[in-house]
């Protein structure tokens, strides 16, 4: 009888446990410190309980709570000192716990590990510990944690079946031999929904993300470097479109997998649900079979024992206690050697495409410019401080500018100027065909200034420059005026002048003639 009792009393520790670790992980924490509080007050001291009450706390990943839980682990080990998993949850909260914060804790950790190397060298636990610093705790309420756990597991059941439905029944077989460990139910949940017909696209995502994010890289890297180079008309922003169109079949996958770590957790939370109801009904029969005790306890005696040892052996794999079927996953890496080597070589096509902005920056044509006194048989006069025909030109970009007019030496002070020209150099490199076109560099002609006549897209200016050209009247005088334009990437200029002459080529050869007397590229 005495067996029996023993043999109950492991039983109800071993579904408080369960219950304990189902509720963390649904995210009831508070409640699974209730259920444990009571067992260890109505039971007394026990390993696992102490070992779940303190994972518990560690859930909350709150430091009031894991100063909680170093307590319970203290109060633990000073019952059971040599308990291999008391001690290894103690060093995976001081492996994890900060050295600047919690310096003692911490330094706490390599003693703890060395004692679990002592006497529990190949045990499952010390191997968790190690790694603890170097894994994603499968405990944290954090998504990104907990969706990188989520991946990992179901890659490598992916890559290790010989079919994905293989993988799928594999899952099935260990979440149903463990039902209340929520990392099994997760991979699962998550294998049968991937190898569902239709799915072949997420499953390469899932087990090739690294790799099509690295190529996803490549396509709008070689864009973007199009754009800088060869192809200006290119906007930066179809980079970033082709880059975000590319990444859409990630937010599929992202809503699968949230989807099955829901169900997942609806299952542990039935799990847990059903055990909560299965302790509050044992209270009662133990009353009932207490009140038949008088009977024939020898006819029973074989049947009880039958009875408890398969009872014991269902809640066993309800709980999870000997896992019958359900292997112990590894340790999730935090960054695994593949992930290393595409992130080098994502920097490395980082520092490729800033390296080839960088040069376009400076690939641009160099000027000088020539201010001259007199232009032509007329005398100059300077219109810096009165006009400054390069306002919407930042000042980092300016190298050298001038603004002059030409007049006959002893024209009267109303008369209008035969020529006026500006021009200015620098780093031009965003310079584009349309800033000509469409009046970003110079201010239109207005009703004000004159009367345009036409207006077009003249041939190359001055070195090769762009250039647009009109023919206006200009207000006041009457004078029939020509105005040029241009710019290439290291000069913008601008050039009016009297022009009666209608003729297109005519104007624009004027324009490019002075343009080249005022600009001339820089020496080496």
């Amino acid at each position: 009888m005495n067996d029996n009792k023993d043999h109950a009393r492991d039983d109800v520790r071993d579904d408080v446990r369960g219950r304990v670790d189902a509720l963390v992980a649904v995210g009831r924490p508070a409640e699974a410190r209730a259920v444990a509080r009571t067992a260890l007050a109505d039971d007394g001291p026990e390993a696992g309980l102490f070992l779940a009450l303190a994972r518990a706390h560690m859930a909350e990943d709150d430091d009031d709570h894991d100063d909680a839980a170093e307590r319970v682990f203290r109060e633990g080990l000073d019952a059971f000192p040599d308990d291999i998993g008391l001690l290894a949850g103690y060093a995976e909260l001081c492996t994890h716990s900060d050295s600047m914060d919690r310096p003692g804790r911490h330094a706490r950790g390599p003693v703890l590990l060395a004692r679990l190397r002592e006497i529990a060298p190949e045990s499952a636990e010390l191997k968790r510990a190690e790694a603890a610093g170097s894994s994603v705790s499968t405990h944290a309420r954090n998504s990104a944690s907990v969706n990188r756990v989520q991946s990992f597991d179901a890659a490598r059941a992916f890559a290790e079946a010989p079919t994905p439905q293989a993988a799928a029944d594999q899952a099935a077989q260990w979440a149903a031999a463990a039902p209340r460990d929520l990392r099994l139910a997760v991979l699962a949940e998550t294998t049968a929904a991937l190898a569902a017909t239709g799915r072949t696209w997420f499953r390469l995502l899932l087990c090739r993300g690294v790799e099509y994010r690295f190529a996803t890289g490549v396509v709008v890297a070689v864009l973007i470097v199009l754009r800088i180079t060869v192809l200006p008309a290119i906007p930066y922003g179809m980079a970033a479109g082709v880059g975000l169109l590319l990444g859409l079949p990630f937010l599929g996958l992202r809503r699968l997998l949230r989807a099955a770590r829901e169900r997942a957790a609806d299952r542990i939370a039935a799990s847990a649900s059903v055990s909560v109801s299965v302790s509050e009904a044992a209270p009662r029969a133990e009353a009932g079979d207490g009140a038949d005790a008088g009977g024939d306890a020898e006819t029973r005696g074989d049947d009880e024992a039958r009875g408890d040892d398969e009872a014991r052996g269902d809640d066993e794999a309800a709980v999870g206690g000997d896992r019958p079927g359900a292997p112990e996953l590894p340790p999730v890496p935090r960054v695994t050697r593949r992930e290393y080597a595409f992130a080098g070589a994502g920097l490395a096509l980082l520092f490729a495409v800033g390296g080839t902005a960088y040069a376009a920056s400076l690939e641009y044509p160099r000027y000088d410019i020539v201010a001259h006194d007199t232009f032509r048989g007329l005398q100059g006069f300077d219109l810096r401080e009165e006009f400054d025909p390069f306002g919407a030109v930042s000042d980092g970009e300016l190298n050298d500018s001038t603004a002059r007019v030409y007049a006959a030496a002893d024209a009267a002070p109303d008369a209008a100027a035969e020529y006026l020209v500006a021009v200015t150099t620098g780093d031009f490199h965003e310079m584009r065909e349309s800033f000509v076109d469409d009046d970003r560099i110079f201010p239109a002609v207005t009703d004000q200034d004159g009367v345009v006549h036409e207006s077009w897209q003249a041939e190359t200016g001055p070195h090769g420059a762009w250039m647009r050209c009109i023919r206006y009247t200009e207000a006041g005088t009457g004078t029939p005026r020509a105005m040029c334009v241009w710019g290439d990437k290291g000069s913008i200029g601008m050039v009016l002048f009297t022009a009666a002459d209608e003729n297109h080529d005519v104007v624009e050869e004027t324009a490019r003639s002075v343009g080249t007397a005022f600009l001339r590229p820089a020496a080496d």
